[in-house]
């Protein structure tokens, strides 16, 4: 199949044609034209298949084929994302294919002035790409009314889901006519999506590309059975092969991150980071002094594993192995993008072998042990836990192996003499 045989009119097809893409992915093959037949639609497909032009392309299409402008502060098609990088990355995509048109499209995120967004969406906006906390703020000022708002898109709904959305999404639900298409995306399939599903879709079609927590597969996965605190020395060990490709890093705080990200700087690798506590200025700016190359490293938690599409990411370490198994699936899809090859790197401490269990089950997949042996796991593993983060870590004293008992030895105690 082609574009045009899916149904988009010529003009946009000229428009995805000048912007390199000639064939469709499979998820935009099988969604696009049940999203111009009116239906709503549940698609799930991993990480870097193409999903922003599956629901973006029809709702485009739809829009100028309609030809009628948005009134004031009013949003004719909304879409949903979890981060400001997903949302600024949908946003500039969208703007590639309705550039020269009359249709606009806005971003409203945190981190940056409220005041400016305000006046951008006082003319009205064509597609809105929002982040939800942002929305219900400009909601609550009556800055945005979603009364004509025909389309709805839930892009990531099971990161939503994960950062605790679901209020939020109930909230932004009443401000929306019960007449709309809507239209959900996800990589993963958690059960919880059941909830959303009924809740926001109509008798939804379901376009299913790749098994629910299936990895790219030009992905190589490996595994590194490691104390906490030997982690670093070997992260910096293994960065060092490779000084000149772009590699994330990922890890469970934001103080770890920049914890991190000032110890690889000292030792001479040109690194970044990227998290919560960080202003939508300072993600932006290593965003692209990533992208550009001028950054090497990326130290970045969860909050970036599905705003980041750079082609040229060859590496993804997961210096902790994350609580949710399905952010996996999301923080190595960010390596192996557009058809190119990528590797994932775990480190696995004693503490974490039900993490990398976990893991395992959603990927179905068995990881390759690249060093080290797995960890026993047991009663006193899971009483190990609790002092988790205490020990090791950069900068920090080298932990002993928690959770982890040596076999006795066979040979016979020796009694002690009396």
């Amino acid at each position: 199949m082609n574009f045009s045989e899916l149904g988009l009119s010529e003009k946009l097809v000229a428009k995805v044609t000048a912007a390199g893409l000639i064939k469709p992915t499979p998820i935009q093959d099988q969604a696009i034209p049940h999203v111009l037949n009116g239906r709503d639609l549940m698609g799930l497909a991993q990480t870097g298949t193409g999903k922003t032009a599956a629901f973006g392309l029809p709702l485009i299409d739809m829009m100028m084929s309609a030809g009628t402008k948005p009134a004031a502060k009013s949003v004719r098609g909304l879409i949903l994302a979890p981060t400001r990088e997903l949302a600024k990355q949908i946003s500039d995509n969208l703007g590639i294919f309705t550039n020269r048109t009359h249709l606009r499209v806005g971003l409203v995120v945190g981190g940056v002035s409220i005041n400016a967004q305000i006046k951008r969406l006082e003319r009205g906006t064509d597609i809105l790409v929002a982040t939800p906390g942002r929305l219900l703020d400009l909601l609550d000022r009556g800055a945005v009314i979603l009364s004509q708002t025909r389309y709805l898109v839930l892009d990531e709904a099971d990161q939503m889901l994960d950062l605790g959305f679901v209020h939020a999404l109930r909230k932004i639900a009443t401000f929306l006519p019960e007449e709309r298409q809507t239209l959900l995306f996800s990589a993963t399939m958690p059960k919880l999506m059941a909830e959303i599903s009924a809740t926001y879709l109509t008798s939804p079609v379901r376009v299913e590309v790749s098994p629910p927590g299936k990895t790219a597969d030009k992905v190589s996965q490996s595994v590194h059975f490691v104390a906490q605190g030997g982690k670093l020395p070997l992260l910096k060990e293994l960065l060092g092969k490779h000084r000149n490709e772009l590699a994330l890093v990922f890890v469970r705080t934001k103080h770890g991150a920049e914890k991190m990200m000032k110890h690889l700087d000292a030792e001479g690798f040109a690194a970044g980071s990227i998290h919560g506590n960080k202003s939508q200025g300072q993600r932006d700016r290593a965003l692209t002094a990533f992208k550009e190359g001028r950054l090497k490293v990326l130290v970045a938690t969860d909050v970036a594993a599905r705003g980041i599409d750079i082609p040229d990411v060859r590496h993804v370490y997961n210096f902790d192995l994350p609580n949710v198994a399905e952010n996996y699936v999301h923080r190595i899809g960010r390596t192996a993008r557009a058809g190119k090859a990528g590797a994932a790197i775990a480190f696995c401490s004693d503490a974490e072998m039900s993490e990398l269990r976990a893991i395992e089950k959603v990927t179905g997949l068995k990881i390759k042990i690249e060093s080290g042996t797995p960890w026993e796991t047991g009663r006193e593993a899971g009483s190990a836990g609790k002092g988790k983060g205490k020990r090791g870590g950069p900068g920090g004293k080298p932990a002993k192996p928690r959770g982890f008992r040596p076999r006795r030895s066979k040979a016979p105690r020796q009694r002690k003499a009396a």
